[in-house]
């Protein structure tokens, strides 16, 4: 195969247990101004107490925004520009899961380039960096501490839109393990399928490159062999330090490559009804994956691998298969919910649904042609999916 590729690592990243002690440090080499984003239930956790201490420190004015939402909205990030576009902020500080993030990458848009965030939708649409920003995740999920993507719900569109510009990326991120042990099991579950959802679709996407490759398999691996276990056991550090290194990594691929089908369905089913969208890729990813299985058998056989399939099965597909339902064993086991579980959902808005993922720019890299057709028929078959039915 002849590659040709870009790969980029812009965002600096702090890895450890007790990073989060140096952000006073790390804000003093852009300036001396902060915002904090975050959301109120981080707010109220000792967890921006420790980035406070660090900034006071170090001498650092600093304002906080914690109105984040999940499922970021775009009405919330044009509050919080125009609450402190006349304060001189230097530096911002996302502080808490990817809404946190992705907001404060909309902020520093808006802080750099005024006007209407809708103006900035799309790829390649900034003319310049944004303002300095500093991530510190506290989940492991999203990877946003790593992408130059910024997700933001539309109120009028009722859709999930993408601004996607190297100019978005984080200077710098602090990652620490211990800010992720007080998560609760439910979110820990969810973001880390989603961190699961980036990894397998980077790896089988139609933009996929061997360091993308490389990056994605190591991050399969990571989550599959802990996210069990920081669910059950949230204390259990080891478990939370490889959720984080995995969401991370995982983020360094899908940022560097793009996601498909179950990113397609999952961001008009959050714009549509605010549903966490970790929980959306859960619900979605076995349904897409064998829908896609025949675009490339072998490399969905070497997912199902990583996912624990033994070499027992025959045949790539059978293999293949067999991932698909080790994905929905391992969303039940967690406490994922089933779609039809979500009271909220309505058959009848299928059709706009169907119509929002087949308009979604991740199907452009699904590895296998997918209509709008084909999205109605995976929302109903994820709909009537009642238990473990999968054909093997």
């Amino acid at each position: 195969m002849n590659w040709d590729f870009q790969f980029n690592l812009p965002t600096t990243i702090e890895f450890g247990s007790g990073k989060v002690k140096l952000v006073g440090e790390q804000v003093k080499k852009y300036g001396n101004k902060v915002l904090i984003v975050t959301d109120k239930g981080l707010a109220q956790t000792g967890i921006l107490e420790k980035v406070t201490n660090s900034l006071k420190k170090e001498n650092i004015d600093y304002y906080v925004f914690d109105e984040v939402k999940p499922n970021p909205r775009d009405v919330d990030c044009q509050k919080a520009y125009e609450q402190f576009k006349d304060k001189k902020i230097e530096v911002l500080i996302g502080l808490g899961g990817g809404s946190s993030m992705d907001t404060a990458k909309a902020i520093g848009t808006l802080m750099t380039h005024d006007g209407n965030l809708s103006e900035r939708y799309g790829a390649d649409k900034l003319e310049r960096e944004i303002t300095p920003l500093i991530c510190i995740p506290t989940t492991a999920g999203t990877g946003s501490e790593v992408t130059s993507f910024s997700v933001i719900t539309d109120t009028k569109l009722k859709d999930k839109m993408l601004i996607f510009d190297l100019n978005l990326a984080p200077k710098i991120a602090l990652v620490d393990p211990e800010l992720t042990l007080s998560l609760p099991p439910s979110i820990t579950a969810a973001t880390g399928m989603d961190a699961l959802t980036h990894a397998i679709e980077a790896y089988v996407c139609n933009m996929a490159e061997p360091i993308s490759d490389a990056l994605a398999l190591h991050a399969i691996e990571l989550i599959v062999n802990s996210l069990p276990e920081a669910v059950e056991n949230g204390n259990n550090i080891e478990a939370r330090q490889n959720m984080l290194i995995g969401s991370l990594i995982a983020g360094l691929a899908f940022g560097n490559t793009d996601l498909g089908g179950v990113h397609a369905m999952a961001e008009p089913l959050g714009g549509l009804y605010d549903t966490p969208h970790g929980v959306a890729n859960a619900i979605f990813l076995p349904f897409v994956f064998e829908f896609n299985i025949k675009a490339n058998p072998a490399k969905f056989a070497i997912v199902a691998k990583k996912l624990g399939v033994s070499e027992e099965y025959k045949t790539e597909e059978q293999i293949a298969l067999k991932g698909v339902h080790l994905l929905k064993e391992l969303s039940s086991r967690i406490g994922i919910p089933k779609f039809s579980d979500l009271n909220y959902v309505n058959p009848k808005d299928f059709e706009f649904l169907a119509e929002g993922a087949e308009n979604n720019i991740c199907t452009i890299a699904n590895p296998r042609n997918i209509t709008k057709k084909d999205y109605l028929e995976l929302f109903q078959l994820a709909y009537e999916y009642k238990g473990m039915d999968v054909h093997v």
